[in-house]
């Protein structure tokens, strides 16, 4: 049976264990000995965990080993998975993982015989093997994994973007009649006859030279209005969006679960916020 990579099986694993990441918890013995770090998971194409991928330190010896799940209780509120037993002979007897291994029958039963119990005469074959028959190394002790979730109710604030109006800005020709003055000049000729006296009159007629077709040429000028029309910029109307900021409050009841726990006889409590109550 193939066996996949977490990530590779399901890469919003953490989405699907509710934000909880089994990767980089430590690993303690039951003894709260520090024995190494989980660095992956390995599930089979159910997505059944079958082994966690153990960074081993024991002592100055490091070695990358898979763990059997039902081995194993995790404790996310600790930050720590606890194996129940795990020996420096177990750890010469294991196999080393690596990523380039491939996980077939022959090397997990390499895992198995170093975890088995030396009272298990179990006889398996290749053929007929199944999980179910190392019941003990796969299934998750229930009694260890019992998990019981506390709600809580919050106020979440959000921000919806509505159209509440809308400004359209325009133009439009409007017309009017409108009027304009030019002065203008026009030249006209003005004749005059000077009456002379008689002594004024008398000339020498040798001197006088007689001219017929003789013509005293003025010309004359007006001027006249022209009148046409021209564009200009008479404003400029700029338009634009200002943002006016608000806070608007709101208050609401929220309600959150907290635990209750019942007891008989004298058993230890941890102190993780935890009170005891009889709900008899």
């Amino acid at each position: 049976m193939p066996l996949y990579k977490l990530t590779d099986f399901d890469p919003n694993y953490q989405d699907t264990f509710g934000g909880n990441d089994i990767k980089g918890l430590s690993l303690y013995t039951e003894g709260e000995t520090r024995v190494g770090t989980v660095i992956d998971a390995l599930v089979d194409p159910e997505g059944h965990f079958r082994y966690l991928v153990i960074d081993s330190e024991f002592d100055a010896n490091k070695k990358i080993i898979l763990l059997p799940v039902g081995l194993s209780r995790i404790d996310y509120n600790l930050q720590r998975v606890y194996v129940d037993g795990l020996s420096r002979e177990q750890l010469q007897n294991l196999p080393e993982y690596r990523d380039d291994i491939a996980i077939d029958y022959d090397y997990e039963e390499q895992v198995r015989r170093a975890y088995r119990t030396p009272d298990s005469n179990i006889t398996h074959n290749r053929d007929t093997y199944s999980y179910q028959q190392d019941a003990n190394l796969y299934n998750l002790n229930e009694h260890k994994h019992q998990t019981l979730k506390l709600y809580e109710e919050r106020l979440i604030a959000r921000k919806n973007r509505i159209k509440t109006g809308e400004v359209a800005v325009g133009k439009h020709t409007e017309t009017e009649t409108t009027r304009v003055s030019v002065p203008i000049e026009k030249e006209r000729v003005v004749i005059e006859r000077v009456p002379v006296t008689e002594l004024e009159m008398v000339v020498d007629s040798n001197e006088v030279q007689f001219q017929e077709g003789e013509v005293a040429r003025i010309e004359i000028y007006e001027e006249t209005p022209e009148i046409y029309k021209e564009a200009f910029v008479r404003e400029e109307v700029h338009v634009k969006k200002v943002v006016d900021k608000d806070v608007v409050e709101a208050e609401d009841t929220i309600r959150r679960e907290e635990l209750d726990i019942k007891t008989e006889g004298d058993l230890p409590l941890g102190k993780n916020n935890i009170k005891e109550v009889d709900l008899t």
